[in-house]
């Protein structure tokens, strides 16, 4: 039950996703609530009317904070990167607090640098609803994914090998699926795309550390971008409440040996990038798939939801004795 790898909360509001899922494991409702740190106060996220109170220590409604918060956002017609976005949305105070270091933490770069297309992710809300997910299901497996994953792979047909590169394989196939990185696939030969990977620090404590499922530290003097503590995932489960799992995440760039995580999408390596798509639209047999093989950051439910599509697709070739295409990223 403990997230190794980060927390996953599943959402969607995508119906043949949610009905797709619910086949390999009961799934538990869950409403994730994120809370901030930030100027030695705790602030709950994404940023709501409550926030904006709490921020400004004010007493607004809807209609006057939605005003007051237009009053000091900067007229940007058009965004062109992370903080042209955010001070067009939130303003400076509100960015300054809540946005600026925290990604600098989280992406090791100036949010100039970065796309406006990462903030739209987040909304802002003017009213008192703190969920971090607006999406019509909202859920985590009920005995885990490690369960999840298991029950997909039990199936007639399905051969799993562990630890074990597609590269170092020898044999034929009729058709890959490729969803490891994209740029590995092709040994690196434009360069390295650019991921940023995640370090854990692992520490137990007893009773409940910290009262929620995750605290960001906004602060970029915090070297940590947050906290997250594992029992709070899963409030149904009869575990020991003596002791408590917490981990500390922290955020740097992706060594040659490490784990990619999220793409970074630099403008300046949009070039590379659409080389290494037009070579895997011209590579026959092989079909580039996910958060690696495609190069963007998605969300669970949307790389299921491709991943149906894409199985659709191929059975849509074989009984029409056509060739399986070669990519199935949409533009």
């Amino acid at each position: 039950m403990t997230h190794v790898y980060g927390p996953h909360i599943f959402h969607t509001s995508d119906e043949r996703v949610w009905s797709f899922i619910q086949r390999f494991g009961r799934m538990r409702p869950y409403l994730h609530q994120v809370r901030a740190i930030t100027k030695n106060a705790v602030f709950s996220l994404p940023v709501n009317l409550l926030t904006i109170n709490q921020f400004f220590r004010r007493i607004m409604g809807p209609n006057e904070a939605r005003a007051f918060v237009s009053s000091r956002a900067h007229a940007i017609e058009n965004p062109q990167n992370f903080e042209e976005q955010a001070l067009s949305m939130v303003g400076p105070e509100l960015y300054a607090a809540f946005f600026r270091g925290y990604t600098r933490k989280q992406w090791g770069m100036e949010p100039t640098e970065l796309p406006a297309s990462i903030l739209k992710r987040l909304p802002v809300r003017f009213n008192y609803d703190d969920r971090y997910f607006s999406h019509t299901h909202q859920a985590i497996p009920d005995q885990g994914y490690t369960k999840m994953v298991e029950s997909i792979l039990d199936a007639p047909g399905i051969q799993v090998r562990l630890k074990t590169s597609h590269e170092s394989l020898n044999e034929n196939f009729a058709h890959v699926f490729y969803t490891g990185p994209i740029d590995r696939y092709f040994n690196f030969a434009q360069g390295r795309l650019g991921y940023r990977t995640l370090d854990f620090e692992v520490f137990r404590t007893v009773g409940d550390f910290q009262g929620a499922a995750v605290i960001n530290y906004c602060d970029e003097a915090v070297p940590f971008t947050r906290i997250t503590e594992h029992k709070h995932f899963a409030p149904w489960d009869s575990q020991d409440m003596k002791e408590t799992i917490c981990y500390r995440e922290f955020s740097r760039a992706c060594g040659p040996e490490d784990i990619p995580y999220y793409p970074i999408r630099q403008a300046r390596e949009e070039q590379m990038l659409d080389t290494y798509v037009e070579r895997a639209h011209a590579t026959k047999g092989v079909s580039f798939l996910g958060r690696l093989g495609s190069y963007r950051y998605l969300d669970m439910d949307v790389t299921i939801g491709e991943a149906l599509d894409a199985a659709q697709e191929v059975l849509n070739c074989l009984a029409q004795l056509r060739p399986i295409p070669p990519f199935f990223v949409k533009p």
